[in-house]
């Protein structure tokens, strides 16, 4: 057992902050196993994966200084599901180019704005659900709780639980499926 192994969360992003390296080495003995199943239940491709989290524990650590989260798995998941993302985007572009022979380039900001727009129609999509819907869905999403956990806390069943986030994952599902046909309709 290290030093480390029992700091919470929040204790952990304010030592990385001062540039502990120590702590780093803890988050990441701590995150890498499910990042990279994360990242390989997608893409079913061991180098790529390594790439991937690699490149989001690296971007993670240049970036230490701007850190907020309350969960830290949680944070690096939705990173690793991003770089997932962008790979597969720019695996598709790149087999572009080879058969038309153009090369197609992003920009960090356009990523990041892209993502920024994202959330902020997932934010403004659950702040828009019933209230019980919708603090069990932000304790599924952003507190990475299990359904038995969210139902512990509320004292509800792991039923209800899985319903709600069901329901919500539905509605969401629907409003994104909207905002997909209207974007694909104007390009």
């Amino acid at each position: 057992m290290n030093a480390y192994s029992t700091y919470t969360d929040q204790e952990l992003v304010a030592l990385l902050k001062r540039g502990d390296r120590h702590v780093f080495n803890e988050i990441h003995e701590r995150c890498f196993d499910v990042l990279f199943r994360s990242a390989y239940n997608v893409l079913r491709d061991k180098d790529s994966c390594m790439d991937i989290v690699q490149e989001v524990f690296t971007w993670f650590w240049e970036h230490r200084d701007r850190h907020s989260m309350s969960s830290i798995k949680g944070y690096l998941l939705m990173a690793v599901k991003y770089q997932t993302a962008n790979y597969i985007r720019s695996s598709k572009v790149r087999e572009n180019y080879l058969l038309a022979h153009v090369e197609e380039s992003f920009s960090v900001n356009e990523e990041s704005l892209e993502l920024q727009e994202l959330q902020a129609v997932i934010k403004s999509f659950t702040e828009q659900l019933p209230k019980q819907c919708r603090e069990i869905f932000k304790m599924s999403r952003e507190e990475h709780l299990s359904n038995k956990e969210i139902a512990g806390k509320l004292g509800i069943s792991e039923k209800t639980v899985s319903v709600q986030i069901m329901r919500a994952l539905n509605k969401l599902r629907g409003e994104l499926g909207k905002m997909y046909f209207w974007i694909n309709f104007f390009m």
